[in-house]
């Protein structure tokens, strides 16, 4: 005897999740492909030259012949290599002298750049040139103004009567040479980020602060300082990493100074950064494998230095 029931159409099972999932991705494939040229050249220029440099530290090659498993003796020898600690410790006391500087007078410029009235724009990309200079123009022209015998630094000197000094031919002279140069070319790119940051502070603040009787400079450090916390972090990491990686300046900047290898840094190697070290290593001696070894040791030390200087901008957030 036929019921109701019989009549009822069957239930559709539904497809379960991971079936429509799929059904998800192929129909916007065409999505899939406009984005995969990045991804690719990320592959192919990124990941793979890093796994291959992580795998040619363990072995010895000199480029042409066959490669040598090496273990972990590259790695042994680079903590026991004093040059490579002295190149550490170069590219620290520049990266500290050409850093704090910068920050000081990217910031300082920004507040001013923040207040002007007229030409902002003007003082803008006046103060974002150097950014954009060529940087081997720029160390020509640097090491024409540190010459020992024809710079505008020593003439200058000379004016207010004091001694010449052998910028270029002095441990400390190659170090603030290459500082000098440094915080010439970052200053007005991190002093548009900062502007960038105090354009978002509320006016209210401000007017709250001046209403309480704060003056400008206790309004900077109670109002405008704290809000730009975040900003000052991104500024100091991404200065770590540049700085730490300085490569072109001393090295066009120290190139005609010693009568050896342009990847020295001058005379008694006082301008030799980490990755002046790593050149010298891979392309004057040939060693690829080493030379990864510290590519990979470089890497450990700027990693380092951007987690403190990290931790030391979020703990003083936190008091």
């Amino acid at each position: 005897m036929a019921t109701a029931l019989d009549d009822e159409p069957s239930p559709v099972l539904a497809d379960p999740p991971a079936v429509r999932s799929r059904r998800g991705r192929r129909a916007y494939w065409y999505l899939y492909a406009a984005i995969s040229p990045f991804y690719l050249l990320f592959l192919g220029f990124g990941l793979v030259p890093v796994g291959f440099s992580l795998y040619l530290s363990f072995h010895r090659w000199d480029g042409l012949g066959r490669m040598e498993w090496a273990g972990l003796s590259q790695y042994a020898y680079l903590l026991s290599d004093t040059d490579f600690w002295s190149s550490i410790g170069n590219t620290v006391v520049i990266w500290a002298l050409a850093t704090f500087p910068m920050v000081f007078l990217a910031m300082v410029t920004a507040v001013m750049l923040n207040s002007a009235v007229r030409f902002k724009n003007v003082y803008r990309f006046a103060y974002f040139l150097p950014n954009v200079t060529s940087v081997v123009a720029v160390a020509i022209i640097f090491g024409s103004v540190f010459s020992t015998n024809f710079g505008l630094v020593n003439a200058l000197l000379q004016a207010v009567g004091l001694d010449q000094v052998a910028w270029l031919n002095t441990p400390w002279g190659i170090k603030v040479a290459i500082a000098t140069l440094m915080t010439w070319q970052w200053t007005g790119y991190n002093a548009i980020i900062f502007l960038a940051g105090l354009q978002t502070v509320p006016g209210e603040l401000y007017e709250a602060a001046r209403i309480d009787g704060a003056g400008p400079v206790t309004t900077f450090f109670r109002v405008t300082l704290p809000l730009l916390r975040p900003v000052l972090l991104f500024v100091l990491v991404v200065s770590t990493v540049t700085g730490l990686q300085s490569f072109s300046e001393p090295q066009v900047l120290l190139q005609n100074t010693a009568n050896e290898s342009t990847f020295s840094g001058g005379p008694g190697h006082a301008g030799r950064t980490m990755v002046l070290y790593f050149f010298q290593q891979t392309f004057d001696n040939n060693d690829f494998g080493y030379g990864a070894a510290v590519a990979w040791g470089i890497f450990l030390v700027v990693a380092l230095f951007s987690i403190v200087n990290w931790r030391l901008v979020q703990r003083r957030g936190e008091e």
